[in-house]
């Protein structure tokens, strides 16, 4: 009796086969088409990282443009700070010599300026 089953498997052995030969056919055929689509993807990524790479090569260099140009004016601002710090310095200097600071009310300030 068990050779009766063994033929019996024998037989069907060759069709087993072939369903086995199909399945590894279409493993195959599904490994090729992932590793096209996993190429696809790296070369997606590495366009989408060039991009990117660019936009924050812009965004730097922008930033650097702002910052000179703003230090520009934070320079111009602090010699006109200096210049109007002097200018008082000099006129309170004045003032004091003159003996003004003790004597003079504002209304005649305003009236030796001329104003």
């Amino acid at each position: 009796m068990a050779t009766k089953e063994a033929v019996a498997q024998l037989a069907l052995l060759p069709e087993r086969v072939a369903v086995v030969e199909t399945k590894v056919h279409q493993i195959e055929d599904k490994l090729d088409e992932l590793k096209a689509d996993v190429k696809d993807m790296h070369d997606c990524l590495d366009n989408t990282r060039d991009g990117i790479m660019e936009q924050l090569e812009k965004m730097h260099q922008a930033s650097c443009d702002q910052h000179n140009e703003l230090a520009g004016k934070v320079k111009d601002l602090e010699k006109v700070k200096s210049k109007v710090t002097m200018y008082a310095m000099a006129a309170l200097a004045f003032a004091a010599g003159t003996g003004w600071l003790n004597s003079v009310s504002f209304p005649h300030i305003l009236k030796f300026l001329g104003l």
